[in-house]
């Protein structure tokens, strides 16, 4: 994928992994299309990238979701790449934890995620072409301890991306699912306690993660080269991610079973 002149919606761009992606895409020459709640931060991202355009919304607001969907096609007369990035991540014992918190996080990581690509996928599906990031995490392939409201929601990112990949197999329109480990970014201090608090501090091992423009460029490179399932880890974090790798053989399986006509055949026993 050549990404020059090609338009690429980001949520969560206002800091973190989704600023990072929005300045790599610029300087590939992109252009990016900004969302998150705070539009002073989105402008400082946007300050950065050339043309823009900036969206500034609650992914949990689906009226506001759609008139933004709206504005980013008719900026440029579509939009060719979308990540759904946007996200919270948690720090507290399941044992301790209040059932909000588990409701804010898979409403935000997950549902949010959801709408955001439900109301693109028919424009890209009827253009042919498009791609769709999915930034989940190598907590969406293993479970880890002080993250369980985090890993439930990561976890059903990556199975609606997968099953999504599937019926979009034969339409032009392409989706990877992204599992980063420790990036440095600020999302251990804006995770949720079990009180459903910011906890305010971040963890050693975000601090010394992988810096987050290295982490976009390889992000970037990936989708470009077609990979489906795009790990950014390093050491033992990149081990785990390897060790549930899925398979392409099993992604080619599906793909084919939906080029068979699988889902034509479900409709139809209705």
């Amino acid at each position: 994928m050549d990404y020059s002149g090609k338009v690429a919606w980001i949520t969560g761009a206002s800091s973190g992994i989704g600023a990072a992606l929005a300045r790599e895409l610029a300087a590939r020459g992109a252009h990016v299309v900004l969302s998150g709640r705070d539009a002073a931060r989105l402008a400082e991202v946007a300050s950065a990238c050339g043309e823009t355009l900036i969206l500034p919304f609650d992914v949990r607001d689906e009226a506001a979701l759609a008139e933004a969907t709206a504005k980013a096609i008719a900026w440029k007369g579509g939009v060719d790449i979308a990540f759904a990035n946007a996200g919270i991540s948690q720090r507290s014992r399941a044992l301790n934890t209040s059932m909000q918190v588990y409701r804010d996080i898979i409403e935000v990581d997950l549902i949010a995620q959801i709408a955001f690509t439900q109301g693109l996928i028919g424009h890209m599906v009827q253009r042919g072409s498009g791609a769709l990031g999915f930034i989940s995490s190598i907590a969406g392939k293993v479970g880890v301890p002080m993250r369980t409201a985090y890993c439930a929601a990561k976890f059903g990112l990556a199975g609606y991306a997968d099953a999504l990949r599937g019926e979009l197999s034969q339409t032009g329109v392409s989706v990877h699912t992204i599992y980063p480990g420790s990036v440095a970014t600020n999302v251990s201090r804006n995770a949720l306690t079990a009180a459903g608090e910011k906890r305010g501090k971040s963890d050693p091992a975000i601090d010394n993660g992988i810096p987050a423009d290295v982490a976009a460029r390889q992000m970037l490179d990936e989708i470009a080269a077609g990979t489906r399932e795009i790990i950014v880890a390093e050491g033992g974090e990149k081990a785990m991610g390897e060790l549930r790798r899925t398979p392409d053989a099993l992604f080619d399986q599906v793909a084919n079973m939906v080029a068979n006509g699988y889902m034509e055949k479900l409709e139809a026993a209705e």
